[in-house]
């Protein structure tokens, strides 16, 4: 039969409480990038405000943005993108008390409400068994390859490994990677792997530390700038291994971060953070599945801009998929802490998971 979409259950609207419930209310702004006293803030859930007798959905949501009434159109915007005079909605309950009823069952399981407020090993934790996590995953994969939109976001942790490398390489030219959001450091690491067979002057296969090795990423970095970008580079050194290759090769977009620590950086490399996040945003506009690996603080952003909905041109609504893999439970257990709360947690070594994960989806003939 295939993976199958978790349905989406709205609200029953004819509840007395939902009926009766007054209009939303929107105030201007009263200058750019600030929003009126008392202004609702956005969550990763799907929301409704009553206008004009009729509970919209907020079509896009986002964590920490406020809701814009324009054009017959509610609009998701930051902050710093309001304008004099947007018309804001206003309210801090979430129950219809002032026409706004924040929804955060729609996917839930049947059983959810069912369940145990007691019960032991409810959290993620290196004492989980993920079997079954890793069944849905392959499943959900093979689904979304044909009808939806992966987006990896990558720390630098898994480029170090040979095996781990060509996985996701492998992968990215099978179809279940539809975008990636990284960093310097990543692609630096993933370029220096191709070009010098090291990671930060480490063999990528056998671990062993290169005489000057420490220099190769450097070199590597002004190789790519004497070239003037990463195609440019990989095609003038002949080089077709590795992720960014495939990605090049295949035309999957990536967007890659600036940092405070970057080196160089490389020229994609966005050196605004408020431009980064466009860029990034560009992508999750769009997603379905979003897997984060090994960047606890790029996870956490992304978290952030991703809402647990996304509604299709059918006017379907449907669930995002969120997994976070990192070694660390801290980085796992940090994105819930952060308001992701729909985000499902992995706690393993992220080179073993994507090792697995392209063996499963991508058996060798």
């Amino acid at each position: 039969m295939g993976f199958q979409l978790r349905p989406y259950s709205p609200p029953d609207f004819a509840q007395p409480r939902l009926t009766a419930a007054p209009e939303a209310c929107f105030l201007p702004a009263p200058k750019d990038g600030v929003a009126p006293e008392g202004y609702h803030a956005m969550s990763i859930f799907p929301e409704y405000f009553k206008i004009q007798g009729r509970w919209r959905l907020a079509e896009e949501s986002r964590m920490d943005c406020v809701a814009v009434w324009e054009g017959e159109r509610l609009h998701t915007r930051e902050f710093r993108r309001l304008r004099q005079g947007d018309l804001v909605a206003v309210g801090r309950t979430e129950q219809g008390e002032e026409g706004i009823l924040v929804h955060p069952w729609g996917f839930a399981p049947e059983d959810h409400r069912s369940r145990e407020l007691f019960a032991f090993r409810q959290g993620r934790s290196r004492e989980t068994a993920f079997s079954r996590d890793y069944d849905e995953l392959y499943e959900l994969l093979r689904h979304e390859r044909r009808h939806g939109k992966v987006v990896w976001v990558l720390g630098p942790a898994f480029a170090f490994d040979h095996d781990a490398r060509n996985a996701f390489a492998r992968l990215i030219r099978g179809g279940f990677v539809h975008a990636v959001l990284a960093g310097n450091a990543l692609a630096t690491h993933d370029l220096e792997a191709a070009y010098r067979s090291t990671a930060l002057g480490q063999n990528i296969y056998t671990q062993q530390i290169q005489p000057l090795g420490h220099y190769n990423h450097l070199d590597t970095i002004n190789a790519v700038r004497r070239w003037g970008s990463i195609p440019a580079f990989l095609q003038g050194e002949g080089l077709h291994d590795g992720i960014l290759s495939a990605l090049v090769e295949t035309g999957v977009p990536y967007v890659l971060a600036g940092s405070i620590r970057d080196d160089g950086p490389l020229p994609e490399v966005i050196p605004s953070a408020y431009d980064a996040q466009d860029a990034m945003r560009r992508e999750i506009r769009s997603a379905t599945t979003v897997i984060c690996m090994a960047t606890a603080l790029h996870t956490i952003a992304v978290g952030n801009m991703t809402p647990s909905y996304r509604v299709l041109p059918d006017g379907t609504v449907r669930q995002i998929y969120f997994y976070c893999v990192d070694i660390s439970e801290f980085a796992v257990n940090k994105l819930g802490d952060r308001g992701s709360l729909s985000a499902r947690g992995i706690v393993t070594n992220v080179q073993d998971f994507v090792v697995h994960l392209a063996k499963e989806l991508l058996p060798r003939q």
